[in-house]
Parts: structure tokens; sequence; C-alpha cells
């Protein structure tokens, strides 16, 4: 016994391994990237431009965060702003930096703000404002914010995708299983809730008769005149009142409805000797049960 339940909850236990990755990344996205990474990608980024610029021997100075999520590097002489997306980018792949984020290109006097991009500008269009210009001369810095609490969109949109996949193949694995351990008859009396009168029943929600041990579709308007009579065994039901219970709906109330629907109850009820409409004359009629 203990192994057959162990089998049932053995594709849970493989899950969890993976949803625990998967929750792991998740709460890791949001996290602040390691300072190293940032300031090895963000050295290795200067030094290539400079390099694009002919100059291999200059110091590049020390990398240093100013702010929350803002780091910066200064660049002495002029350099290649067409570079500065595809070098920045890879470095920061390289080194696994996965925050989005903003970049802009100050004046070191002023700060004044010469050149500037989104990271979505260069993966989306593979360009970037102000792309092709005249860099300006003179030294300037290169100032990296990155977005608080948003890593790579396409990770995460995957992996998001892929939790919820899970988690919904498991609550449907588990939902077909207590179907299966649920007892056909038991379902089948929950859905419906019937009332029982002489050897028969009638579920007034389904306008579903049980009678003689068969079942037979009933109409609306005869679910509800067999209702009424179920729910008043053995008692004299007036005229007027069947038709204000049955017919009020219509807004027009006719007489002989009721002589009609009683007859058809009759007949659908003829295979149960136990029970039986009685008209009761000038009055109107009575459900009798037990009768046997």
């Amino acid at each position: 016994m203990p192994s057959i339940r162990f089998a049932k909850y053995l594709p849970l236990l493989l899950t969890l391994p993976l949803m625990a990755w998967l929750l792991g990344a998740a709460s890791d996205n949001g996290a602040p990237e390691q300072p190293d990474r940032i300031n090895l990608a963000l050295r290795r980024t200067a030094d290539g431009l400079l390099r694009a610029s002919g100059d291999s021997t200059s110091r590049i100075p020390a990398v240093a965060p100013v702010g929350e999520g803002v780091w910066r590097v200064y660049l002495a002489q002029a350099f290649d702003y067409e570079q500065l997306p595809p070098l920045l980018q890879s470095s920061l792949d390289l080194y696994g930096v996965r925050q989005s984020y903003r970049v802009a290109v100050r004046k070191c006097y002023d700060a004044t703000l010469d050149l500037g991009y989104h990271q979505q500008d260069y993966l989306q269009n593979g360009a970037v404002p102000c792309g092709g210009r005249t860099m300006p001369e003179g030294c300037h810095y290169i100032e990296i914010a990155f977005d608080e609490g948003n890593g790579s969109p396409a990770l995460w949109t995957a992996k998001s995708g892929l939790l919820l996949l899970i988690l919904g193949g498991l609550a449907g694995g588990f939902w077909l299983l207590h179907r299966k351990k649920m007892p056909p008859a038991a379902a089948t009396e929950t859905e419906q809730e019937w009332l029982p009168f002489g050897h028969s029943r009638l579920d007034a929600n389904g306008q579903m008769l049980e009678c003689g041990g068969t079942r037979e579709q009933l109409t609306f308007r005869e679910t509800k005149l067999l209702r009424l009579f179920v729910t008043h065994p053995d008692q004299v039901l007036e005229r007027d009142f069947i038709l204000k219970e049955v017919w009020a709906d219509e807004g027009v109330l006719v007489g002989r409805s009721v002589d009609m629907f009683v007859s058809r109850l009759r007949k659908k009820l003829s295979a149960d000797p136990s029970v039986g409409i009685a008209a009761v004359h000038g009055v109107g009629y009575r459900l009798e049960t037990g009768k046997e």
C-alpha cells in the first residue's frame, strides 16, 4: 500500500526541483546584480571603446556606483558612439548581468546629456537614438542606470509560462485523480437533488422523473406541477392555488391547463401503483402516496 501511494505522488516529487529552480529564478530577477560583474562588464566596455579609437595604453578610471542601481565610467577622450550599444550589451551578457538598463553619455564638467538610449531601443531595432551623429569632443562619462526589479523579459516570460504550465498540469492531474476515486453513484447523487414519493422520485433541477425503474424527461411545466404535488403529498390542492404556483409566470391563467397537465402526469406515473393523482370534485387535485 505505501508503494502505491508513493507512485501516485511521484510526478509531483519529480517536478519539485524544477519548480524550485523556476521560483528561485523569479526571486533572483528582481535582486541587484553582483557589483563585481557590473564593474567588470563596464570596464570591458570602456576598454573596447578606447581600443576602437586607437588608444590601447590609457588607464581606465575606476568604475563606481553613484546611486541605487546607477554606475559611471569616465573616458577622457571622445569615442565612437556607434560602438557603445553592441559592446555594452555583449559585455553585460558575458558577465550574466540580465537587468534592463538606460544609458546616458554626459559631459564631465557639467553633466550635460549629449547622447543616450534604452536597452530596448537596441534589442528591438538594432539601432539607438542619435546613432551616426558626431560625438562631441572632450571628457565624457557613460552612466548606466539599471531598471529596478526588472530582469531579462524573454527569460522571465519563458520561465513564468513554464511554471504556470506545470502548476496547471498538476492541478488538472489531481482533479482527474479525485474524480476517478469518487464512486459514480455518489457523484450522480450529489449532482442531483431527488424528491422521493411512493416508489418514485423527481429530480426537479434536471427535470427528470424516475418511475417504475425507468427515467423519463419532463417538460418545464410538468416538472413544476409534479414538484408542487410531491412537496404537498396527500393534501388537497385547490385549482386556483395550482394555477398561481405553476402558471403565474405566464400572466394569463387558463383553467384547462391544469386538467391537461394532470392527465399527462397520470400517464407518466402509471408504472408506479403506489402513487396516483386523484381529482377532488369542485376543489382541485391530491397526490396520493402509499396506496399499496
